[in-house]
């Protein structure tokens, strides 16, 4: 535990580079579109409890795993975004069904440190590109529900994006009070 709050507040902290395609407004509501490429991401999952129930658990189990909880005992530093894989109901609610994920800091990719958790796996992430949408404070399943919606209607029923499943991602630690970052990426149909 020392370790993930040592890493968390002392290591460095690697933000998922991409490629910005496009940054767009239509009807006031101003989006990018992203192209990130293929990577190596500690994840977890869940199923049977709801977002707001669960996702503090599972992040806490990823954080400990880049803080030093691995067989090599190396602390990664730290990786932004924390990106949680949702899937919708017809209706808009989450399903209980979500899978937690960080990516593997750079110097780590070609060869991750084991993880001692089972939980925990590592896997290949294959290339995608994205439709982001950023916005502030405290967020949780509600929020995002809400902004995927704010998205949803922006993109219109024409875009080409999966609709079965997005992404709910966090930028900051939990105890930072202000200027917080979140997004959510609907992940574009390739051609």
């Amino acid at each position: 535990m020392f370790g993930m709050i040592k890493n968390s507040l002392f290591g460095n902290t690697e933000e998922t580079e991409y490629k910005l395609l496009s940054s767009e407004t239509k009807d006031g509501v101003s989006f990018e579109v992203r192209r990130y490429d293929a990577a190596k991401f500690a994840v977890v999952s869940s199923e049977g409890r709801s977002f707001d129930q669960v996702t503090g658990e599972l992040v806490r189990k990823l954080l400990m795993y880049i803080g030093g909880s691995n067989e090599q005992g190396e602390a990664m530093g730290t990786a932004a975004p924390i990106i949680i894989t949702v899937y919708p109901r017809n209706d808009g609610v989450l399903s209980r069904r979500l899978v937690v994920g960080i990516r593997i800091p750079s110097i780590y990719q070609q060869s991750p440190p084991t993880p001692t958790d089972s939980a925990i796996r590592i896997e290949e992430r294959p290339g995608m590109t994205v439709y982001a949408l950023q916005f502030g404070g405290f967020a949780g399943e509600s929020e995002y529900r809400a902004e995927a919606l704010r998205l949803t209607r922006t993109l219109g029923e024409t875009a080409p994006f999966q609709r079965k499943q997005y992404f709910c991602c966090s930028y900051d630690p939990p105890l930072k009070p202000y200027g917080r970052r979140n997004e959510v990426w609907f992940l574009q149909d390739e051609p």
